[in-house]
């Protein structure tokens, strides 16, 4: 999901509760808050002692929150008028997807492992940021979803830089990416990404307190401060699973909970909603599969690492998609989603 505000003028406030679609627009933030925080605490719980694997339950919900969640945006290629405007923007829509595929597809096969790690920690870099900009499109709809109108300059600061530092701070601890020695001298600078993340995090509840009371109800405070405060883990666990899990978790759980949405969420006349919903689990699922399978081919020979190569350039195809669909600043994807989320969106 790309971040922008889904408003350009700010709605009346104190239409909370009382707003049509209140009850579905209750219930999209407490499944994505419950989603979130569970998957970042759950992650932190029951993540498995260094040097093990995960278990099968942990690595199913790691499936879901990666691969499936991937696979998933595949399903706007089955929506006529998404394809159409697609088709009218096909560098975007077809050409850097195709070319992210292949081009990684021949590094993985060509670039020796050490070298290519290298490309890994890039490829790392704009995930995260990646799921930073859902976390800011997340709060931006939240505010504007509640009536408190878009948020503010400083609070989309907040958000991104830290995001920004979140990842630096991963980046700077390669070994919680399983790229251990990757890059020597990076772990020295660990100190630093952690306090320029605690000062974007207060500097974000300053500029939250900025607003009156009536304009951060509690469901836009706490998706707020979730935004914000998303990669803390980063910063208190040494394991992997317990510092990076929950992340790719959360942000996968919080883009199912969208594309459930939007896929239930068509006009009745033209596709019965439960075959629409069908429709993306079967995609999520059948291509999540494969991408699974392709993940884990980065220790092989050139065929495999070639195919490794493949499933992370699908991931990057799958950022640039979403940064043009869930773009709310552009006229398609806003009268989109506005017909489909109302309760979000109206």
């Amino acid at each position: 999901m790309a971040a922008v505000d889904p408003t350009r003028t700010r709605p009346p406030v104190g239409l909370g509760p009382r707003r049509s679609g209140a009850v579905p627009r209750d219930a999209w933030l407490c499944v994505t808050l419950l989603l979130t925080l569970g998957s970042l605490l759950g992650a932190a719980l029951a993540a498995p002692p260094a040097g093990a694997s995960a278990g099968a339950a942990f690595g199913g919900l790691l499936f879901l929150g990666s691969s499936v969640h991937v696979a998933s945006s595949a399903w706007f290629c089955t929506v006529p008028e998404v394809r159409r405007f697609m088709a009218a923007r096909r560098g975007r829509y077809l050409a850097a997807p195709v070319g992210l595929v292949v081009g990684m597809s021949v590094l993985g096969a060509l670039v020796p492992p050490q070298p290519f790690a290298l490309l890994l920690l890039a490829f790392f870099a704009w995930q995260f940021f990646h799921f930073q900009k859902q976390n800011l499109g997340l709060a931006a709809l939240a505010s504007a979803a509640y009536g408190t109108g878009p948020l503010r300059r400083g609070e989309r600061l907040a958000v991104t830089a830290s995001g920004v530092f979140g990842t630096f701070g991963l980046l700077c601890h390669p070994e919680l990416l399983q790229l251990t020695g990757s890059v020597p001298g990076l772990t020295a600078l660990f100190p630093f990404a952690a306090a320029l993340f605690a000062a974007s995090v207060g500097y974000g509840a300053v500029q939250l307190l900025r607003r009156r009371p009536e304009e951060r109800p509690w469901q836009v405070a706490t998706l707020f401060g979730t935004a914000v405060g998303f990669f803390l883990p980063v910063f208190l666990f040494d394991s992997p699973y317990a510092a990076v899990a929950g992340l790719t978790m959360a942000h996968g759980f919080q883009y199912l909970v969208m594309m459930g949405l939007v896929a239930g969420g068509g006009p009745v006349e033209r596709i019965p909603r439960l075959i629409s919903l069908a429709v993306l689990v079967n995609i999520a699922l059948l291509l999540g599969l494969l991408l699974n399978l392709a993940s884990h081919l980065h220790s092989g020979g050139p065929a495999e690492r070639a195919l490794y190569g493949a499933y992370l350039g699908a991931v990057m195809a799958h950022f640039v998609v979403d940064a043009g669909l869930w773009r709310l600043r552009d006229a398609f994807p806003r009268a989109f989603l506005r017909e489909r989320l109302p309760y979000l969106l109206g």
